[in-house]
């Protein structure tokens, strides 16, 4: 199994469950085709360097996962075909030196994720306290 990041840019003029839908649909994908995910990076909405089918604005997310070779064709040929997705690359890390950076990089993802969903929930405990009062 080797290891790989896609970045992706949905368009922007999807809704919040929209965009999740189509980053589910990613996932399933890699899902379906024996691939192992490891982490996901929402980077969340930023500008474009240049203008893309008429939007200045894109979605950005990063999914890191294992997957067998061949798994790769097929998730990028449904990217390709997928309306929704202005622009897609994928990196292969293959030597030790490679694969080092990018356990660091899942990890450190998978930290920051972590925490956020701890923050989110303190958060949301606190405005449920705070309403009950």
């Amino acid at each position: 199994m080797n290891h790989y990041e896609t970045l992706f840019i949905i368009k922007p003029t999807l809704t919040e469950e929209e965009i999740k839908s189509q980053v589910e649909r990613v996932k399933s994908i890699i899902a379906n085709q024996n691939g192992e995910l490891l982490a996901t990076q929402d980077m969340g909405m930023r500008k474009l360097a240049y203008e893309i089918d008429k939007q200045n604005r894109g979605y950005y997310t990063v999914v890191y996962y294992t997957a067998p070779a061949d798994a790769i064709s097929e998730l990028e040929r449904q990217l390709r075909y997928n309306e929704e997705i202005l622009r897609f690359m994928t990196v292969k890390y293959s030597n030790k030196k490679e694969i080092a950076q990018y356990k660091k990089m899942v990890d450190a993802v998978s930290k920051s994720s972590s925490s956020e969903d701890t923050t989110k929930k303190a958060s949301e405990a606190t405005e449920a306290s705070e309403s009950a009062e």
